[in-house]
């Protein structure tokens, strides 16, 4: 059982037609578990809209919702995305309602392309963030005063945490719940939930190998050829010269095509390797370093604390480990 804790935060949601379904019942799952499992309960959950009733979401189901009250105080704000996204960044009532309640929050909070609410409200002026990478470059485009980040699966700036894309809401939800009630306490949420391993935040939201066929499949060839050769010589000229063009044209034709550049894409393919390596095989890391193009097993070590927040033999140790048994909901 999770361990007793006094205080009950007020958690809203706030929901808009179009909204992307999961975008909600993610984090609503996720902060349910300790609810069901406490006394007195940790959180008290509640969806709202505008206007309150059903609201449509863009599968066509709909999800029942409070109407948001003047005044309201929430410990906990978070903002749904998905395709309704562009109206309600039109909607002065939207707009306003996001710039009035979060200024009464601990903590406002988006998932997917509910961080295009949050900015064009001006919420994330001078501020860090994440969006769904595929709207990452019209984020770009329109609030060039927020610090993108385009692949990572949630970011935190002071009050203000945005994450990815759908399940990406989990993850948040799971880091919100850590900073609430503690490891321990998450953990048993995310067996409850049969969630495989928390993602940190510095991980990046999506896996190399679901990314590098995004646009004409120009580069495929190319990039099957980088994943058989990591540890040769992989700089942006000699992949330039591989693919026949000039190093400048191919860096912007490159990232037009795969959402990255070049350099950044060659490290993710090494680390998906290297995470492969570390937690299918036995090879010491000075051979996995050698083998995917790192060569220093300390680069290597570096590279993973910063996306995936922990070091090769810890995650070599979660591989290896057990979970437990677990049950469903």
């Amino acid at each position: 059982m999770f361990s007793a804790k006094p205080t009950t935060r007020t958690i809203g949601f706030l929901i808009f037609d179009g909204f992307q379904i999961l975008d909600a019942a993610g984090p609503i799952g996720v902060f349910e578990m300790p609810t069901r499992a406490m006394a007195p309960s940790p959180y008290a959950l509640t969806v709202y809209s505008l206007d309150g009733g059903p609201v449509r979401a863009s599968c066509g189901a709909s999800m029942m919702s409070e109407r948001l009250p003047i005044g309201l105080k929430l410990d906990t704000l978070i903002v749904s995305g998905g395709e309704g996204t562009r109206a309600a960044m039109t909607d002065s009532r939207m707009m306003e309602a996001l710039r009035d309640l979060s200024g009464r929050t601990r903590r406002t909070c988006s998932v997917c392309s509910g961080a295009f609410l949050l900015a064009a409200a001006g919420l994330l002026k001078g501020r860090s963030a994440t969006t769904h990478w595929r709207r990452s470059a019209a984020f770009e485009r329109l609030y060039p005063d927020t610090r993108l980040q385009a692949d990572r699966i949630y970011v935190r700036d002071g009050k203000f945490w945005t994450s990815a894309g759908i399940t990406a809401g989990i993850d948040l939800a799971l880091a919100l719940v850590e900073d609430d009630l503690g490891e321990d306490v998450t953990l048993r949420a995310a067996r409850e939930l049969v969630v495989h391993q928390r993602r940190h935040g510095g991980q990046s939201q999506f896996s190399v190998l679901q990314d590098i066929r995004l646009a004409s499949g120009r580069f495929d060839s190319l990039i099957d050829w980088v994943r058989s050769n990591l540890a040769a010589d992989v700089s942006v000229d000699a992949l330039a010269e591989r693919a026949a063009m000039s190093p400048r044209n191919f860096a912007r034709v490159f990232r037009a095509e795969t959402g990255t550049t070049p350099a950044r894409f060659v490290e993710k393919l090494r680390l998906d390797a290297a995470r492969q390596s570390v937690e299918k095989t036995a090879l010491s890391l000075q051979q996995i370093a050698r083998d995917t193009g790192f060569d220093d097993p300390e680069r290597m070590r570096m590279a993973f604390m910063r996306v995936f927040g922990q070091p090769p033999m810890a995650l070599r140790r979660q591989a290896r480990g057990t979970s437990g048994s677990q049950s469903g909901c």
